[in-house]
């Protein structure tokens, strides 16, 4: 059953940014409306609404529309024109294609003073004799009858043969309604018939409370005693669902085939066979759907598997210039980023793509920490960089290695010049200062640094060469 709710008005009132207290044009047509409510409440400022094919069957909860222009109400389940005195506004009314027998009831629109156009073709009260000169002399503001316009001469003339078109009105409306409460009787009793039926079909197949129940103390056909003829509960539940599903298909073909009267209630019971067949094709596929167990993506034996359920291509190149793994994946162009999840692992890398894994096992170890993964610009792609474990030496790191080990060195001489004992010399035999006089001759004395160079003697070879024993040799 369809009903009228707050959030279904505000679906339709998307022209007015959803909001309702304002609304000054609604439609809810083919929505499957069964009654008329809550829209004099919520919607005070309507001046149109729209409500053709639906299953209304009655005119209720619109007389505080005082707004209201234009209702239509076409294709729907009316029997009778009724609440509509408080429309004040109200000037097109179109009831087109209804079940309105009581042709008199057109009298409440007496109060609608503005009315001047309305609509009642295809309703069982457009056959009556005099119908149209009864609507003419009854509602006398009226300008426009079923689309054609209402001429004075015309209204003129209804006037003055209303008391015999009235009385012809009334012995038509008595037949009607007589009649009608016949078809309503037997379409209470068809309801009934149909409800025990299907009461009976129900307690055929389960138990009283709908559960399935066995017998495990009566005995086996011989027929069914032999191993060869037991079959698997799944067997038997797919062939009662097959059986099940030929049945419906089989009432559902004498529904269609059945000839029906054209009334408020076959157009209810059309409803209730469409909704039925629709749940029930629901529950159909809910059971064939079966649940996918998850991806195995490591085995219990702690295998690591490569798995590509997103199917997108992909590529592993090993740089051995930055002693790095680089994956390449082709990921969609213009997805969000949001719904890419990566984790690097030592052994394996794992990107999920909308929920869909993608796991590939690596050549080599790989540090997790120092891993990066960001999306090309141009197409997309995510590329995950991957450092590998295994150390380079590089000349940076020969350089630190040589300056470590000249620091420690350094280190262990001033920690054994710091162990050795020093002491102050005090015997005036020795010489406490260096003899200024002997300090090129004698080698002992002369300073280290000079001691580490050595002497540039000339060559006896040199033409210009000429020895003078008074000047020093030359340092």
């Amino acid at each position: 059953m369809g009903r009228i709710t707050e959030d279904l008005i505000r679906r339709n009132a998307e022209h007015n940014d959803c909001i309702i207290f304002s609304l000054e044009e609604l439609s809810l047509h083919q929505q499957e409306i069964e009654r008329l409510e809550h829209i004099d409440k919520w919607c005070r400022d309507l001046k149109i609404l729209y409500l053709q094919n639906n299953l209304i069957g009655k005119i209720e909860n619109v007389s505080k529309l005082k707004k209201l222009e234009y209702l239509n109400l076409a294709l729907n389940n009316i029997e009778k024109i009724e609440n509509l005195e408080g429309c004040e506004g109200l000037t097109k009314l179109d009831l087109t294609v209804n079940f309105i027998g009581e042709l008199s009831s057109i009298q409440t629109l007496q109060h609608n003073i503005h009315l001047k156009e309305l609509f009642l073709m295809g309703n069982p009260c457009a056959d009556f004799e005099g119908y149209r000169q009864f609507v003419v002399a009854t509602l006398q503001q009226l300008k426009w009858l079923d689309g054609k316009e209402i001429e004075r001469s015309e209204r003129i003339q209804a006037l003055q043969n209303y008391p015999v078109i009235e009385q012809q009105i009334r012995e038509q409306e008595k037949a009607y309604c007589f009649k009608r409460a016949k078809d309503k009787e037997a379409a209470d009793r068809k309801l009934q018939e149909k409800r025990g039926k299907e009461e009976k079909k129900k307690r055929s197949s389960t138990g009283f409370d709908g559960c399935w129940y066995t017998d495990i103390n009566a005995p086996l056909p011989s027929s069914l005693e032999s191993n060869d003829h037991l079959q698997a509960p799944e067997t038997q539940e797919e062939e009662y669902n097959k059986k099940k599903l030929d049945e419906d298909e089989d009432d559902n073909l004498a529904f269609w085939n059945k000839p029906s009267l054209f009334t408020p209630e076959s157009r209810l019971e059309t409803l209730r066979h469409i909704e039925k067949q629709r749940k029930d094709q629901e529950k159909l596929s809910e059971k064939k759907k079966k649940v996918k167990p998850p991806r195995t993506l490591i085995t219990e034996d702690g295998k690591v598997l490569n798995v590509n359920e997103p199917k997108l291509d992909f590529s592993l190149k090993d740089d051995e210039k930055h002693n790095q793994l680089i994956l390449d994946l082709a990921v969609y162009r213009y997805m969000d980023t949001s719904l890419i999840d990566v984790d690097v692992q030592p052994t394996y890398v794992r990107v999920v793509v909308k929920g869909k894994p993608f796991q590939l096992v690596l050549p080599v170890e790989v540090k997790p920490d120092s891993s990066s993964a960001r999306r090309s610009q141009t197409t997309g792609h995510l590329v995950v960089s991957m450092p590998k474990i295994g150390d380079v030496i590089t000349g940076g790191r020969k350089t630190s290695k040589s300056v470590t080990t000249t620091l420690d060195s350094g280190r262990e001489q001033t920690s054994k010049r710091s162990k050795q004992i020093e002491k102050l010399e005090v015997d005036p035999s020795k010489h406490s200062f260096p003899d200024v006089a002997n300090i090129v001759q004698e080698e002992k004395n002369m300073p280290r640094r000079s001691r580490s160079e050595p002497k540039i003697t000339p060559s006896d070879e040199d033409p210009d060469f000429e020895d003078n024993p008074d000047v020093p040799p030359l340092i």
